[in-house]
């Protein structure tokens, strides 16, 4: 009978732990076939603990993991609606802790005077952008939602923990593999051009230099870069003239020039890892005590490019090999400078320059206290000591007046920071022209357009009374999509600039809002920032996104051939020469974008598609060439995603876990 006990007992168990479930898993299986997919999960499922108001609370910690760096979108369900940020993962394919801070979620924004710096958060794990979203108190949350736009390669999110803080507990990478390899690749991922060895990548280099060695594509270009099929009237600097119906910049010898170029043009990039004492277990192998500097918070800052740099050409003058291996790279691809000086690679090539300490305030997102009454003396000092030693240089385009203020569209936002604000000029001239004007947004709009203006025209007036020999290339607007933005060109811009400048992060450059300008303006436009960015490389995908590196060629040979087409396109700014740094800049970015990576070798589809490209420009700006026109096969830009969680159900159904 005893014995009988023990068996039945036994089999009871054995029984028993067969029918146990085993722990629920929190999946988001992100299908490649649909524009924008996801899910949403009850939270009481993932934490039961945690209470539906979050007053009292600042940081949301989430513990997943990610199979893909490509950006997604974490979002809550509260009392008034759906509320979500963008965010970007360091660590794909790894377990992470990332700390999100509740503010985000709360409220706007802080003030700055350029849109990345308002937007942008840096984490130690990942970052986060705030652009788009619903923003409100977090109460009667019960479900949280994931959810990507156009899934690259079907990834997979996964959530096992989601708890709240007081104060930040800090991000942490929890998985076991080095985040970073010995050549600062991502660990993590791995692709067909990834480097696995020093020989191999000697190879790669060895390669390269036997054909820039090489004879060099011809463009038929002037010492500055011109068109020499044609030829009009030189002035000794760069203007801007309308030849035969189309917009050209003259180069100073006369002939007629298209200012192609990319910005942060140098050696070595993508290589710094900051705040390493904040990212434990990143390191796979650290670089030599050379190239591994002590920053102002006496944290150390290794350095990947510097360091292949350094296999690559040996000895202490590795950085000027490096920089005349750059401008032949240059030169083979046609392109010049951005708006960095011609310092950064220590050869003469045409550059656009800014204008600096014009007093553009992070208070007030951009916009400049033009009432104030130091404010013109200040303007007048700034462009006083800096314009006169450049006005003889042959080699500068012209300046830009600034880029992407954070005022644009935000108009009344603005408005209501001057108001709550310390009392200030601009504050007392914004409430006299409300008395008369009436507090509305229209006039608030009116208002910062008015100030703006106020400010363009006196920067014009002062720039050409110290340097009356170069181009006024304007503020490299960043957002431009209304019509609204398209009048405050119109009416603001027009008579300010010599060039307009756009930043036009899109599949092609927007025919009708050119159109708009060609017509209203009389002014021909430049693109000062555009690119493509893909996920393989195991970093963000930059703000336009296609699916793999071969569509990067195409969509630039697409952009840009469809660009030059138009009579009043005469620039284009390709943003930028190298990645980005793999552990993000100073706000997080970490976009691998670039013609050539940490490792120090080209994107080969994105060489050979520059190479193809601008040699056909001239031809196809003149007319005499159709420009490229084959499409990508999928892109998506950045800017918000359609809001599809109507799909999901209702509140009821969210007391259960439930898909999209």
């Amino acid at each position: 009978m005893k014995d009988f006990l023990i068996y039945m007992a036994a089999f009871a168990m054995l029984v028993l732990t067969q029918c146990t479930s085993e722990p629920k898993r929190f999946i988001v299986k992100l299908d490649s076939k649909y524009e924008v997919a996801g899910q949403k999960f009850a939270i009481h499922d993932i934490n039961p603990d945690l209470p539906r108001n979050w007053d009292g609370y600042n940081f949301v910690v989430l513990e997943f993991r990610i199979t893909t760096a490509q950006r997604f979108h974490v979002g809550f369900t509260t009392d008034y609606g759906y509320n979500e940020l963008r965010m970007y993962s360091y660590v794909p394919n790894g377990w992470n802790r990332l700390v999100i801070p509740l503010q985000f979620y709360r409220s706007l924004p802080p003030a700055r005077s350029q849109l990345a710096a308002m937007f942008n958060q840096p984490r130690y794990t990942g970052w986060i952008h705030l652009e788009s979203g619903t923003r409100g108190e977090l109460h009667g949350i019960d479900s949280i939602g994931i959810r990507m736009l156009c899934p690259i390669n079907n990834p997979e999110f996964e959530i096992r923990n989601i708890t709240l803080a007081v104060d930040d507990p800090g991000d942490e990478y929890l998985g076991e593999i080095p985040v970073i390899d010995e050549f600062g690749q991502v660990n993590l991922v791995d692709y067909p051009e990834k480097i696995h060895s020093l020989e191999q990548l000697r190879a790669e280099w060895a390669a390269e230099d036997k054909v820039l060695a090489g004879p060099m594509p011809d463009y038929n270009y002037s010492r500055y870069g011109g068109y020499m099929q044609k030829q009009v009237k030189a002035t000794g600097f760069f203007r801007v003239e309308e030849v035969d119906g189309r917009w050209w910049f003259v180069d100073p010898d006369g002939y007629l020039y298209l200012h192609v170029c990319a910005s942060g043009i140098g050696a070595g990039g993508g290589g710094v890892i900051r705040d390493l004492d904040k990212r434990k277990g990143w390191l796979k192998e650290m670089p030599p005590d050379q190239f591994v500097q002590t920053n102002n918070q006496g944290r150390q800052v290794p350095n990947f490019g510097a360091w292949n740099l350094y296999r690559r050409y040996g000895g202490d003058d590795y950085r000027q090999k490096a920089l005349e291996t750059t401008v032949k790279r240059m030169e083979r691809l046609g392109v010049n400078v951005g708006s960095q000086s011609m310092a950064s690679i220590g050869h003469p090539k045409p550059f656009t320059p800014y204008l600096r300490n014009l007093g553009m305030e992070n208070e007030l997102m951009g916009l400049a206290d033009v009432y104030a009454p130091g404010w013109e003396a200040m303007l007048d000092s700034s462009l006083r000591s800096s314009l006169p030693r450049e006005k003889d240089n042959p080699w500068i385009i012209g300046y830009f007046v600034g880029n992407e203020p954070g005022w644009q569209k935000k108009e009344t936002q603005l408005c209501n920071l001057i108001l709550q604000g310390r009392d200030r000029p601009i504050k007392a001239e914004l409430e006299k022209y409300l008395q008369v004007h009436g507090n509305s947004t229209q006039s608030q709009m009116e208002f910062v357009h008015k100030t703006f203006g106020i400010f363009l025209q006196t920067v014009k007036k002062t720039m050409k009374r110290y340097d009356p020999n170069h181009l006024n290339l304007g503020i490299r607007f960043g957002n431009l999509n209304s019509l609204e933005g398209r009048e405050l060109l119109q009416d603001i811009c027009r008579d300010a600039f010599d060039v307009i400048s756009i930043n036009e992060y899109y599949d092609k450059p927007r025919k009708e809002l050119y159109d708009f300008m060609y017509a209203k303006m009389g002014k021909p436009y430049l693109i000062g920032e555009f690119h493509f960015g893909t996920t393989d490389r195991g970093m963000a995908s930059s703000l336009w996104q296609v699916d793999n590196q071969e569509e990067r060629g195409v969509a630039y040979r697409y952009y840009m051939e469809q660009g030059y087409s138009h009579p009043a396109l005469i620039g284009t700014t390709w943003f930028q020469w190298s990645d980005q740094d793999v552990s993000g800049r100073g706000d997080g970015e970490n976009f691998a974008h670039g013609v050539y990576d940490v490792t120090d070798r080209s994107y080969k589809y994105m060489e050979e598609a520059m190479l193809e490209t601008n040699k056909r420009l001239y031809g196809v700006h003149s007319g005499e060439i159709q420009p490229f026109n084959q499409e990508t096969k999928r892109t998506r830009g950045h800017r918000g995603i359609p809001n599809l969680w109507n799909q999901v159900g209702t509140r009821e159904d969210m007391k259960s876990s439930s898909g999209l």
